[in-house]
């Protein structure tokens, strides 16, 4: 009989394959905005422990990925409030598009990355650069500006992001076991950077509402060719009542009775 390939695997073919995917350099064009928004609406997502910055920015980053060895390029993306944990700064994510079910999966359940299937584009066409999310019919984050010149490439750094990791119990109520709170370590490479002038445009989505961030101040937007390897680390348990709240901001309200 032929190997079933759905058939039990051996030790050493056992591997997490998603946790050595980030473990590899790979490169990206990323298009990041950043920019100042309503401090009292970041902090009305922010679950227990994380607490609000000193500044209210949001990082938006739009990014086509190319993980060579014949992967198919895919799209990323990812809509963060800057946010602390104790004495530590970093951000957390509302959502995260992807272009492809294999990096939805992966980061939702290894990192608890609040990832979703979209459309999403990073188009240039000589100094003219624009980027899109699309969810649901709506293309709910749009960026779009020209390119002044290239710049000194940021140097290397380390960008923390916080994760709630949890999966809903099958009874309908809480969760299988106790939420985590996850520090995601990005070690960053910047091999060529351009500064951008432009604009970001946020259109209202019942799914994706990041419109209810508004720009106040746009503080930059830069274009970059960046690599980066990650590593995740569950740094704590979260007791299921602070989590609860927030559950919504990682899936899609389908129901009919739910306000239009």
């Amino acid at each position: 009989m032929t190997r079933v390939r759905y058939g039990a695997r051996s030790l050493d073919e056992l591997r997490n394959r998603e946790v050595e995917a980030t473990k590899v350099d790979t490169w990206a064009t990323t298009l990041v905005a950043t920019y100042e928004t309503d401090p009292e609406a970041i902090a009305a997502v922010l679950p227990p422990p994380l607490s609000p910055p000193t500044e209210p920015l949001v990082r938006l980053t739009i990014a086509t990925v190319d993980l060579g060895r014949g992967y198919p390029i895919f799209g990323a993306g990812t809509f963060a409030v800057h946010a602390r944990h104790e004495d530590v700064d970093g951000d957390y994510a509302l959502v995260m598009p992807m272009t492809t079910e294999q990096a939805v999966i992966g980061g939702r359940e290894t990192f608890g990355e609040p990832k979703k299937l979209a459309d999403i584009s990073l188009d240039r066409n000589g100094d003219d650069v624009r980027g899109h999310f699309t969810r649901m019919g709506t293309t709910f984050v749009e960026v779009t500006g020209r390119v002044t010149g290239e710049v000194e490439p940021s140097p290397d750094r380390t960008r923390t992001s916080f994760y709630l990791k949890f999966l809903p119990s099958p009874t309908g109520k809480g969760f299988d076991g106790e939420p985590m709170l996850v520090y995601c370590r990005r070690d960053e490479k910047t091999r060529t950077m351009w500064n951008v002038d432009g604009e970001v445009i946020l259109r209202d989505s019942r799914f994706d509402p990041v419109a209810d961030f508004p720009v106040l101040k746009l503080r930059s937007i830069e274009l970059a060719e960046r690599s980066s390897i990650q590593t995740g680390e569950v740094v704590s348990t979260i007791p299921a009542d602070w989590v609860a709240p927030y559950v919504h901001q990682r899936y899609d309200d389908l129901s009919p009775v739910g306000t239009d």
